[in-house]
């Protein structure tokens, strides 16, 4: 099965927890005529972009986000990629955690984000998530219904040794929750999301909150889709709003195999 389709939620974020989630219900509900195979959120849809409440949003997984999500994957019949949450571990640990589920609830897949976003922008943007947050240590590759999908957050996606290594896995789709600002946003976006849609030949989602201004940080919006040969399929603005388009996965192969990037690679070269 190589067809479906994504629904890719860009939401606001309030400070208050189960709010973002009544919230999400309300869309998830909206979206139910349109019958999406899968349901996509943004990088921290639940909780403020801020290093400092990291920990104080924080929950185990199973805890109260977790069983709600699955609730509403289950009570949808879609599969959910919930964009990501803080996770403490049982060592007091938080990472940045994006879980999926499936049509009956189950988590299918966990990724917590690798590479931490610190960056300090002359005249821009200055952030620090290792000052509360732990990085994971994986690549994450998880089997649907439709296959190997592959699954990072943010800035994990600027690695491109990362993508490479999600679809020589075997992923034909790769989803990224994510949150640039508005100075990563504006330089880098759509260009990187187009680069490893073109290198990897590969479908690639990229969803983010909406912009607040009021917010401690400005997220830059513009969720996008972008096909295996590196067409932007459609982009957002800034604002709230959702996005549901039908894809084929076989698309890709159908790329690789005309332009045959993958299997032409020179490993040996390499090294």
């Amino acid at each position: 099965m190589n067809g479906m389709k994504i629904a890719q939620i860009q939401s606001h974020v309030y400070s208050d927890k189960m709010k973002n989630l009544e919230q999400l219900d309300r869309q998830m509900e909206e979206l139910a005529w349109r019958k999406p195979d899968l349901v996509m959120l943004g990088e921290m849809f639940c909780c403020p972009y801020e290093t400092k409440l990291f920990p104080v949003y924080a929950e185990p997984e199973g805890g109260p986000v977790w069983r709600e999500l699955s609730r509403l994957a289950k009570g949808y019949g879609v599969c959910l990629a919930a964009g990501s949450v803080p996770e403490r571990d049982g060592e007091g640990r938080v990472y940045n955690t994006a879980y999926v589920f499936d049509r009956a609830g189950r988590q299918i897949g966990k990724h917590r984000k690798v590479h931490m976003f610190d960056i300090q922008v002359e005249g821009g943007q200055h952030f620090k998530e290792s000052e509360t947050l732990t990085p994971g240590d994986k690549c994450t590759v998880f089997d649907t219904e439709f296959g190997k999908v592959g699954l990072c957050i943010c800035f994990d996606f600027r690695f491109p040794e990362l993508a490479r290594k999600m679809v020589l896995d075997g992923a034909r789709l790769i989803l990224v929750p994510a949150a640039f600002n508005m100075t990563t946003g504006l330089a880098h976006w759509e260009l990187m999301f187009r680069s490893r849609a073109v290198d990897n030949q590969c479908f690639v989602a990229g969803t983010s909150c909406a912009r607040d201004r009021e917010a401690g940080y400005v997220a830059w919006g513009h969720t996008l889709l972008v096909s295996p040969w590196g067409d932007v399929i459609e982009e957002m603005d800034e604002r709230e709003g959702v996005m549901v388009h039908d894809i084929d996965l076989s698309y890709a192969d159908k790329v690789r195999a005309e332009l045959p990037l993958l299997s032409a690679r020179r490993e040996e070269v390499y090294r």
